[in-house]
């Protein structure tokens, strides 16, 4: 017999050999009829494998995010059967389930393959869900892998066994598809009862653009045909908020082939926003201690190599500039912590100085390759608001909460009220991605589980998160259509200080190390304005909206009026423009709400003999008459509040 120790703390007795699916059939036979697989001891596990020793076990629902993995990773390869039965002979990338649902990545051959397609596979797909194929799964030897997948041809396939160890393969089959897969899988495809493929795109395999392109479709199921409605409803929704589509409607942000992809053009509306969240920020940065910092677009080479960050990402970023001097070479800056150690090298410190507060709005740039750039959240040039603090190893943990309370102080100011806080931490089990010592990075991860705790946020632990240099806290914040981003992140850094021997004089007179805490609020100003423009589908907060009303005379008679008005309030540091277009005042008002913009003024013959203004509040409010001053009062009010 074994102990099974469930997630309420009971424990019960089992025969060795038994399954998850049993253990829920012991339970009910309700609970067993909705078991897609099993968490045991930390690993998930398909429902039908069996357990052999004393294990932890958690049994996994649609409603758990490890349970919807395993479901749309099944989708996957029934994407993949049914592409195998309707396209004989084409061949195989990786099809992982991803945030949304799933993808596979496949090569066509010769064939022709769009989204008018896909209504032919999505039948397909229900078709063989329908005859409830079992996810059946076999340890094969890496000769026996390489055997079954060279008579198969499939060239995919074999790239990816020959770096697996012989002992680790294994394969999964369902109905007439075997596939190289390490698992798990949900019982049957007759779990997977709705179907949609959302997208197709190009997929350079294993991302090399020096190698093949491949077809990768997307999908998403679900167990229930409502929740597949549903998820289309909020697709729709999504489409409305996307803020490609907002930007260019509300003349923030474009891209042009001539610049270069994935380098942004602010136009003067983004420009305004986006220098909005800078000063807002940059307020409390002073409030807070912090100093303004520049540095330059470009570095020499060398910063980088002492960094770490040539070696890390030197490969895949932005080729060197050779200068007219041989063998000189300058980066642009992929990164603005190196440059902004280099600033508290330039004068003697003492213990009694630190803290020290490094802030900059800095640009940095990063070689995306062309198929990962998206819009604003996913490009090559991006400013971030970088600020490094230099501190004692007494002061880390202060420090730290300190750059908490701020990131929640911005969340709040724009909205943001849901949000989870990630611990990132190394990844014990290979530790060749990081530099530095077992002994700081432990200090370091402490410094940051201490730190949230007292604090009291609630926050999840992901190993293999962090970055190079050290261990990190993001925060993951979920917008108003309950999608999650990573906006602000903190990261605690004893390595750098160390490849750039920093130093400051202690009270014992003696040299030490400073630790460094790089911070991040928004992460970067693009993909924050990506994330904001979504969140609240254009309609900015009234302090943030580039321009906060519209003045809209109704004819040419009362323009004079109009500019006088709009003159008065743009004196009150009220941002707002005119209208004076031939157009009737029934075409203004709805091209001013396609705009979005919060306010609209309209002005006619009543309005100009009483001195007044007819007041309109985007979304068709009508707050009826008032004075210039009496709307100055009302926006002053909303931006205070």
């Amino acid at each position: 017999m074994i102990n099974i120790t469930l997630p309420d703390g009971s424990v019960r007795q089992f025969e060795k050999g038994t399954t998850a699916m049993q253990i829920a059939l012991s339970i009910s036979e309700g609970l067993a009829r909705n078991v897609l697989a099993a968490e045991v001891n930390g690993e998930v596990w398909d429902a039908s494998r069996a357990i052999e020793q004393d294990s932890a076990v958690k049994l996994l629902t649609w409603n758990d995010d490890k349970g919807k993995s395993t479901f749309w990773h099944s989708s996957a390869h029934l994407l993949a059967e049914a592409l195998e039965a309707l396209y004989p002979g084409i061949k195989f990338g990786i099809g992982p389930n991803i945030e949304t649902g799933f993808y596979y990545d496949v090569d066509f051959g010769d064939r022709e393959f769009s989204s008018d397609d896909f209504k032919q596979i999505e039948d397909k797909m229900l078709e063989l869900a329908k005859q409830k194929e079992v996810f059946d799964r076999k340890s094969v030897s890496k000769a026996d892998a390489l055997a079954y997948f060279t008579e198969k041809g499939d060239e995919y396939k074999l790239d990816l066994i020959k770096d697996l160890e012989d002992g680790s393969i294994t394969f999964y089959s369902q109905g007439n598809f075997t596939d190289l897969c390490r698992g798990p899988h949900i019982p049957n495809t007759g779990f997977i009862k709705a179907i949609k493929l959302t997208n197709v795109a190009g997929a350079y395999w294993r991302g090399d653009e020096s190698r093949k392109q491949l077809t990768r479709i997307y999908g998403v199921t679900f167990p229930k045909a409502s929740e597949l409605t549903d998820y289309l409803k909020f697709i729709e929704e999504a489409k409305k908020r996307d803020h490609r589509k907002l930007g260019k409607e509300l003349e923030l942000f474009a891209f042009s082939e001539k610049v270069g992809a994935g380098l942004p053009l602010w136009l003067p509306k983004g420009t305004a926003l986006r220098q909005k969240l800078q000063d807002f920020l940059q307020k409390a940065q002073l409030k807070a201690g912090y100093e303004p910092v520049m540095t330059p677009h470009i570095g020499h080479k060398q910063l980088y190599i002492t960094s770490g960050h040539y070696e890390k990402y030197g490969a895949d970023s932005f080729q060197p500039i050779h200068t007219p001097v041989e063998g000189e070479e300058f980066l642009l800056k992929p990164m603005n912590c190196p440059h902004h150690c280099e600033i508290y090298k330039t004068k003697p410190r003492s213990y009694k100085d630190l803290p020290v507060r490094f802030a900059e709005f800095g640009t940095v740039y990063r070689y995306e390759q062309s198929g990962e750039l998206h819009g604003l959240t996913r490009v090559r040039g991006f400013t971030q608001d970088d600020a490094h603090l230099f501190c004692r190893p007494d002061q880390v943990k202060e420090e730290f909460k300190k750059v908490i309370d701020l990131v929640l102080y911005v969340f709040g100011a724009l909205g943001f009220q849901e949000y989870t806080a990630q611990v990132s931490l190394r990844d014990p089990e290979n530790k060749t991605k990081y530099i530095g010592s077992d002994e700081n990075w432990a200090l370091a991860e402490n410094s940051i589980i201490e730190a949230t705790a007292e604090k009291g946020l609630p926050t999840v632990v992901e190993y293999g998160e962090a970055a190079f240099y050290g261990p990190k806290l993001d925060f993951m914040v979920k917008d108003a259509l309950g999608r999650k981003w990573q906006l602000g992140t903190i990261q605690v850094d004893y390595n750098l200080p160390e490849r750039f021997e920093l130093e400051y004089t202690g009270s014992d007179n003696q040299k030490h190390r400073p630790v460094m805490i790089h911070r991040a609020p928004f992460g970067s100003m693009e993909r924050f304005v990506a994330v904001l423009i979504e969140h609240c589908a254009g309609q900015f907060p009234l302090w943030l909206a580039p321009e906060q009303f519209i003045v809209l005379p109704v004819s040419e008679k009362y323009e004079e009026y109009a500019q006088n008005l709009l003159d008065s309030l743009n004196n009150s540091d009220i941002r707002g423009l005119i209208d004076l277009r031939d157009e009737k005042v029934g075409r203004k008002i709805r091209d001013a709400e396609v705009k979005k913009l919060p306010y609209m003024l309209i002005v006619g013959e009543k309005e100009m003999e009483s001195g007044t203004v007819s007041v309109r509040k985007h979304g068709s409010v009508d707050l009826g008459s008032m004075t210039a001053d009496e709307f100055r009062d009302l926006l002053i009010k909303e931006i205070t509040v």
